[in-house]
């Protein structure tokens, strides 16, 4: 059987863990969509680019290696925020839109997690999520991740970073961060990591059958 699963929501939602943990419990490739993004990013940076130079950004995204997507450095706060720069061109979206729809047409399917899986990458998935959280509560958990690193970051400041990633995610004209009208959705405000599994799991079960 195949199945596609669809992940989407904003930045500290939990989404990317819980894509991880679903994608581990039913046997498929996973694909964190949001490192090609950052990859991009870095790549333009890396050769003295501007992150609103929209040509740089579109090579980079046609040149992007599979490979170098386990680049620790992608992993960070920044690199994220430098991700919704290059992510609110259509040339970039487009030039990486070949690459996940090829990942997502594994044979056994796949799970994969960004802001337009189930709106533009994968509208047919077979079950799409929208995880959402509150502002404070995600700020908190990346305040949290600064702290685990010895990173000493304010939370008021986080909050305004979450804040304005939402709105470039949210207000950009190419592929917007929005739920697709058929998502299930799944607030993890007051979930732990091994709660919202769970409930997530559910979500799944309920769509698909057990």
């Amino acid at each position: 059987m195949t199945l596609i699963i669809a992940i989407d929501g904003p930045a500290a939602s939990g989404k990317g863990t819980l894509a991880k943990r679903i994608a581990a419990h039913f046997g498929l490739a996973w694909l964190d969509t949001g490192l090609l993004y950052r990859a991009v990013a870095r790549d333009v940076l890396a050769n003295g680019g501007d992150l609103e130079d929209v040509a740089a950004a579109e090579a980079a995204a046609r040149s992007v290696l599979a490979v170098s997507l386990s680049d620790p450095s992608l992993r960070g706060p920044k690199a994220g925020d430098a991700a919704s720069i290059v992510a609110k061109f259509p040339e970039v979206r487009a030039a990486l839109l070949d690459y996940q729809r090829a990942f997502a047409a594994q044979d056994d399917g796949a799970v994969l997690d960004g802001r337009d899986i189930g709106t533009i990458v994968c509208p047919d998935a077979h079950v799409k999520i929208f995880v959402t959280a509150s502002d404070e509560a995600r700020a908190r958990r990346r305040y949290l991740e600064h702290q685990a690193r010895g990173e000493d970051v304010a939370y008021e400041d986080l909050l305004v970073d979450i804040r304005q990633r939402d709105a470039r995610d949210r207000d950009r004209a190419a592929a917007p961060m929005v739920a697709a009208h058929d998502a299930l959705r799944l607030d993890t405000t007051e979930l732990d990591p091994d709660q919202a599994f769970d409930a997530v799991i559910e979500l799944i079960r309920s769509k698909i059958g057990s």
